[in-house]
């Protein structure tokens, strides 16, 4: 795990801008709520807002991230005002919790804008809880959210916005149907009885952390749509969150609270959240466990008891959202996999068609977006494969199959990228071989996406003698795609559970 997250490739060093920044947005968050004379309290529900803003904040372009961060108080403070309201009134105060899971949730559906609104309301009622926020603290925390959304929008959209050098893509929406058949309706309800049998339990073991439970269960959901990459991501945060435990043994209670070296650890913390994110859910969750470990201590309540019970509400919450997956409205592995297989395929097409444009003399044409896509649209892939590519997985059948279909997209990717890289090559020459063979390939993808196991015909079609000479680097990449094409077929045409043919 340590060599997926320190070697990981980071085109661009995308990934490291993305913590760096967020130390010094917080950062600066935290350190002006105390210049102004706001509590240790308020600062801290200040450095979650703005954690909050620079993390889930994730729309398609610059405009329209400064927008959704500027709503962000309209779905929060509502919300921490009704949770602080409810502080003594324990019945209202866990339904109206449960309600706020499930519609945000629900808020998925319209799109990464629904989906941050939805995770910062859940996080100010959870915050609230932490927190033990009643009515008379609202305007001093009211204070602190506007204040640190605002430094931490300057540093984003102001002093570093690094995406606006980069091509604006959007995250994918997950397949869609209509009423039950929605994937995002499915998981609220999953998500808000798998958030009640946390809640109940969670209470059994401490009616003062019970909320610990809730919000394990609702970051399980989070960024998942099967019922496999939902089992995954519980095993991954039990995980994370024990070797953070451990960890806090050595750090978080030695510490006791003192003021330079909690800030420092926060930091560390808050850049390997950042960082680790989009390669490791356990490590992510290890950083966020020492964090909130220090957090205990500077709030002067940590000790090795809570410590435990912090593990044993994580194993409740992880408990109740596979619980529910299994059982309500279950959506399998298999058919999320091959709906975001069909988006990835429909990608290269498009790749493709821009490229063979582009190459034919368009300026108008521009493979680089779609190329970005495509990035995005794999990694969705390999998020809905991971269930069937764990190490613990015991299908071997259908693992052999997701590493096959894993390897032939991650081919394909790289074929469409060096096409796109020679497309945009203004001394790029038109060849009447690049447009026959941009034909076969958008021919293969729409056999693929029609299900027709028909391979032989299809390795007929890409025309690819292994011997042939390829005197133009372009013609290259897309004979490349071509036989990664032909390949897909075996893994995708065939049943889920049968071998692999050699």
């Amino acid at each position: 795990m340590l060599k997926r997250v320190f070697v990981a490739p980071d085109p661009g060093r995308v990934r490291l801008r993305f913590a760096s920044r967020a130390v010094i947005g917080i950062g600066l968050a935290v350190a002006l709520c105390g210049l102004v004379g706001l509590s240790l309290v308020a600062a801290i529900t200040g450095g979650l807002a703005a954690l909050l803003a620079l993390f889930t904040v994730t729309d398609a372009t610059v405009r329209q991230q400064a927008l959704t961060t500027a709503l962000l108080p309209v779905a929060g403070l509502p919300v921490l005002a009704v949770a602080a309201v409810l502080h003594d009134q324990p019945a209202a105060r866990d339904l109206v919790f449960l309600a706020v899971m499930g519609a945000g949730v629900y808020a998925r559906r319209w799109g990464p804008r629904g989906h941050s609104l939805g995770v910062f309301a859940f996080m100010t009622f959870f915050a609230a809880q932490f927190l033990h926020t009643v009515p008379g603290q609202l305007p001093e925390l009211y204070a602190a959210v506007l204040l640190s959304l605002a430094v931490s929008s300057t540093v984003r959209f102001g002093f570093w916005c690094y995406e606006r050098r980069l091509p604006a893509v959007a995250a994918p929406a997950p397949p869609e149907g209509r009423g039950l058949a929605r994937i995002t309706t499915r998981q609220a309800v999953q998500a808000t009885l798998g958030g009640a049998f946390a809640l109940g339990l969670g209470q059994v073991l401490s009616d003062q952390r019970w909320y610990w439970a809730v919000g394990a269960t609702w970051w399980v959901f989070v960024n998942t749509t099967s019922r496999g990459e939902t089992l995954v991501r519980g095993f991954r945060r039990v995980l994370g969150t024990v070797i953070g435990i451990a960890a806090g043994f050595f750090v978080a209670i030695p510490l006791d609270g003192a003021g330079a070296p909690t800030a420092a650890i926060v930091a560390v913390s808050v850049f390997g959240i950042f960082y680790t994110a989009a390669v490791s859910y356990s490590w992510m969750m290890f950083f966020v466990t020492v964090m909130v470990g220090v957090l205990y201590g500077v709030l002067g309540v940590l000790d090795a008891s809570l410590l435990w019970l912090r593990g044993a509400e994580t194993a409740v919450g992880a408990l109740g959202a596979v619980l529910a997956v299994l059982v309500i409205l279950p959506v399998t592995t298999h058919a999320i996999t091959d709906a975001w297989i069909r988006k990835a395929l429909r990608c290269v097409h498009a790749c493709t068609a821009e490229a063979a444009e582009r190459l034919a003399g368009s300026l108008s044409a521009d493979p680089g977006p779609r190329v970005a896509e495509l990035d995005v649209l794999l990694g969705r892939v390999r998020l809905s494969l991971a269930p069937l590519v764990h190490p613990l997985s015991p299908l071997k059948a259908r693992k052999a199959r997701a590493r096959q279909v894993l390897a032939l997209l991650d081919d394909c990717v790289r074929e469409v990228r060096g096409l796109a890289s020679i497309a945009a090559d203004p001394a790029a020459s038109h060849d009447a071989r690049l447009s026959a063979a941009c034909s076969r390939v958008e021919e293969a993808v729409e056999e693929l996406l029609r299900q027709e196991s028909r391979q032989a015909r299809g390795a007929e079609r890409a025309g690819v003698q292994p011997g042939a000479a390829v005197d133009h680097p372009a013609l290259a990449h897309l004979h490349g795609l071509e036989r990664a094409l032909a390949d897909l077929a075996t893994p995708l045409h065939s049943s889920p559970r049968a071998p692999i043919a050699a």
